[in-house]
């Protein structure tokens, strides 16, 4: 090949298709476009999930999703964007992970895809084809790739720690005492 190799056109490839798939489904969340719920429905949602206040949680989740898919498409801060989005598919997961593995049956697996690429891009970095490359990598440095993950781990720990702990508690008040 002329000036990029194999690796930069994958890069590109995975960028593309990743943060692609990673944008459209935070739009459905943030607009409702794609036949998504928006910000209203996609919050009650949410809310139904665990994740409180819903409507917050939606545009948390939608801002990760969208504003890190299309970060990552461009290359563009891949370090922030991969943790991001990975952060937000880790949320994803969580909810999913009561069903299993496999999507067919409603489990993580799509999320765990999506979140382990992401993951996956900002720690290889962008390649040369990529916004990153071509502005010196001023948001690329490689100390940024554990301070991104660093960030959104705590956040995710944090958010679905919360979630969980909502959930015990929801289970237990809903629980019939035996005896009066």
């Amino acid at each position: 090949m002329n000036c990029y190799d194999r690796r930069d056109l994958g890069l590109l490839l995975l960028r593309l298709g990743t943060g692609g798939v990673l944008a459209a489904h935070g739009a459905q969340k943030l607009l409702g476009w794609f036949g998504g719920g928006g910000l209203e429905s996609t919050g009650q949602a949410m809310e139904a999930m665990g994740y409180a206040p819903g409507r917050a949680s939606a545009t948390a989740a939608g801002l990760a999703e969208a504003g890190g898919g299309t970060l990552l498409a461009l290359g563009l801060a891949t370090p922030a964007a991969g943790a991001a989005a990975a952060g937000a598919m880790a949320g994803a997961a969580a909810v999913h992970a009561p069903n299993g593995f496999f999507a067919q049956a409603g489990g993580y697996e799509y999320a765990a895809s999506l979140g382990l690429t992401a993951a996956g891009l900002a720690v290889s970095g962008p390649g040369r084809l990529s916004l990153d490359h071509a502005l010196g990598h001023a948001v690329n440095r490689n100390w940024m790739v554990p301070a991104a993950f660093a960030v959104a781990g705590a956040a995710t720990a944090v958010t679905v720690g919360a979630r969980n702990k909502r959930l015990r508690k929801t289970a237990e008040g809903e629980q019939e005492p035996l005896f009066d």
